[in-house]
């Protein structure tokens, strides 16, 4: 069975005559209901991608230049603050366009959020105020954030934006930043995966 790119929650997949066949009657159709599987990175509301990256207190503040996630493709995606001096604050949201999930029957594809999460030292790290001095050499030594290894590298190119309010946005997915939930009952939402015959 054929899933389509960018497919999402509650869409049906319909393959038509391909239910049971009896004598003398047309047979009916096959229908899929999608059921997404939850990412341990990423999340999707419409055909945007929401994630979170944590950095260093170091690199907030002075700067980074790393690969700071994998994509769902495989790409390493390549955060660069030093050239521009930006300082990362906790909280902040790094937009990149052009990075969500594909737009069916179109080469555009949706927006990536990224959550900005600092690591910062324990309390009381700091004990000596003599060592105050020597604070940006010291901010380096108190985190551990992983090495993504990835096949290939991109830069990414991003802009601030105050929050997520554009996460899913034009899009029906109750997943969507602002967006009303349904009633759990409502006959119209997601349903689990299933097959019907008519």
């Amino acid at each position: 069975m054929y899933v389509p790119r960018g497919a999402r929650e509650g869409e049906k997949i319909v393959l038509s005559g391909e239910a049971d066949q009896v004598p003398d009657q047309e047979p009916g159709d096959i229908i899929f209901t999608v059921k997404e599987k939850p990412h341990e990175i990423f999340s999707r509301a419409g055909q945007d991608l929401s994630t979170a990256i944590t950095v260093s207190l170091q690199e907030a503040l002075t700067g980074i230049n790393r690969t700071v996630m994998k994509h769902l493709d495989g790409r390493g995606l390549k955060l660069d603050t030093l050239t521009s001096g930006k300082v990362l604050r906790p909280g902040e949201i790094l937009l990149v366009e052009g990075e969500g999930m594909p737009i069916r029957k179109s080469d555009s594809k949706g927006d990536l959020y990224i959550e900005i999460k600092v690591d910062f030292p324990e309390d009381g790290w700091l004990k000596d105020p003599k060592a105050s001095q020597q604070l940006q050499n010291m901010l380096g030594g108190h985190t551990q954030i992983p090495i993504i290894v990835a096949d290939s590298e991109e830069d990414i190119h991003y802009r601030v934006v105050e929050n997520k309010e554009g996460f899913g946005a034009d899009s029906d997915d109750p997943r969507a930043a602002n967006a009303e939930w349904e009633d759990e009952d409502d006959e119209d939402g997601p349903q689990e995966q299933q097959c019907a015959q008519q």
